[in-house]
């Protein structure tokens, strides 16, 4: 079974070279795409060993995202896994997010920092922003209230999966958006606990509490564009 891993990059120099490395023993190939870096971090992680796609202008994670999943589809990944590029994600838990499709047990994995790991430095602020955007992707998008990190940016999905889900948001949207489809589909989905290290640099490049006003008006005028 062939695991790619994708990982949309933006002026990471400095620590994509690292990610890069971690991951390639636990996946068959990582695709790093780089989404308008003007910082050498796209030849770092090509020196790293991943095999790099560059958007020429800056079009947002989402979209970074999209490419890599379609190219990965396209180059004959059974399983694409989304991880980012910071170092917050840990490496060590892809058996675990990918063992449940692996086994044939899921479509699509979510990543939840809420199912009994601790995550490492996240600050309260964060905490009561993930819970108020648990509400509000309940309320709102209808997606279900056992989900219980519905911005998650660690997920796992076939490419048969990738392309029912078929996200559009090129922006911070597009974690409400993959949620949102892949629950309103009949593809089998599931959480799998996932530990994140949070640093002052990672928290500064993070989500702020205004982006869930952004990302509030994305998806509403998605949804007019479908």
């Amino acid at each position: 079974m062939q695991i790619f891993a994708v990982v949309p990059n933006y002026n990471e120099r400095g620590r994509i070279g690292a990610v890069v490395r971690a991951l390639l023993p636990r996946v068959q190939r990582v695709i790093v795409v780089d989404d308008g870096s003007s910082d050498g971090s796209a030849e770092e992680a090509r020196a790293a060993g991943a095999d790099v796609v560059q958007h020429v202008l800056n079009r947002g994670q989402g979209a970074a995202l999209k490419t890599g999943t379609v190219l990965a589809a396209a180059e004959g990944a059974d399983v694409i896994v989304h991880f980012d590029a910071d170092g917050q994600h840990d490496p060590e838990a892809i058996p675990a997010l990918t063992a449940p499709i692996l086994d044939g047990r899921a479509d699509v994995v979510f990543g939840s920092r809420f199912l009994g790991v601790t995550s490492e430095g996240m600050p309260f602020s964060r905490r009561l922003l993930l819970a108020a955007a648990r509400q509000f992707s309940s309320i709102v998008l209808g997606i279900p209230r056992h989900v219980t990190d519905p911005q998650s940016g660690m997920r796992a999905f076939t490419p048969a999966a990738a392309e029912t889900i078929d996200f559009m948001q090129d922006r911070m949207a597009h974690c409400s958006e993959i949620l949102r489809n892949a629950h309103a589909s009949d593809l089998r989905c599931v959480e799998v606990p996932i530990k994140v290290r949070y640093t002052a640099e990672t928290l500064a490049k993070g989500q702020k509490a205004m982006d869930a006003f952004k990302i509030v008006w994305q998806l509403l005028l998605g949804a007019f564009q479908r």
